[in-house]
């Protein structure tokens, strides 16, 4: 079972997500916060185990995102899965740098939450496919600001294909199938592509090639 520690300002929205992760026997929510402020008072008072945090990207008081950042400055490693209603390009990327390790409309289906709430614990990151889509859609040809802007080594044209394919939310398994190939091989191709951009994971991978102007 996966400890939820669920933070929103709105006492309805936080009832109805509850209520839907309750239908899962993977997940249950054991604290509820509504505001950063509370979150971190709840996560230091230590009377339950938290593995991952649902995490609402507007709150008064202290936001998603500056809370993300006062749990790095706590050293506090609980991964933050980010809800929002808002479409928002900028907060998107504010987050990943923020060092969350999801992010999801609140519109998604139970499955959706659960498997990516799995992810996260399992120590991995995700961005719904469709949120990423849009990123793409929204940010080519605008330069962001992540440390360093070149690429040492030029991505090759399978390369970017695999990015494409990373960047609409694909698994390793299903790029090896698209591509006639092991997944091994791929694993191998996402390993060089991630040292070719300078980042630790897919989703920073994807981000940079976006604003980078490679996919």
């Amino acid at each position: 079972m996966i400890n939820i520690l669920l933070v929103d300002d709105q006492t309805l929205v936080r009832q109805g997500i509850n209520s839907l992760l309750g239908l899962s026997d993977s997940v249950k929510v054991v604290a509820q916060a509504n505001d950063g402020l509370h979150a971190i008072a709840t996560i230091q008072d230590q009377e339950v185990k938290i593995d991952v945090i649902l995490m609402d990207i507007r709150m008064p008081n202290l936001d998603g995102i500056q809370t993300l950042i006062k749990l790095n400055e706590l050293c506090i490693k609980i991964p933050v899965i980010m809800l929002t209603t808002f479409d928002d390009h900028e907060s998107v990327i504010k987050a990943i740098k923020a060092g969350a390790k999801g992010y999801l409309l609140k519109d998604v289906s139970l499955e959706t939450l659960v498997e990516a709430i799995k992810t996260v614990d399992a120590g991995k990151t995700l961005i719904q496919p469709a949120i990423t889509e849009r990123l793409i859609q929204g940010l080519q040809g605008i330069k962001g600001d992540f440390e360093s802007s070149d690429i040492p080594e030029p991505l090759s044209q399978r390369e970017t294909e695999i990015l494409r394919l990373m960047a609409s939310g694909c698994s390793n398994r299903e790029m090896a199938e698209s591509l006639f190939k092991s997944e091994g091989t791929i694993k191998n191709q996402v390993s060089s592509i991630l040292a070719k951009l300078g980042v630790r994971d897919r989703t920073r991978a994807v981000l940079k090639a976006i604003e980078l102007g490679l996919i």
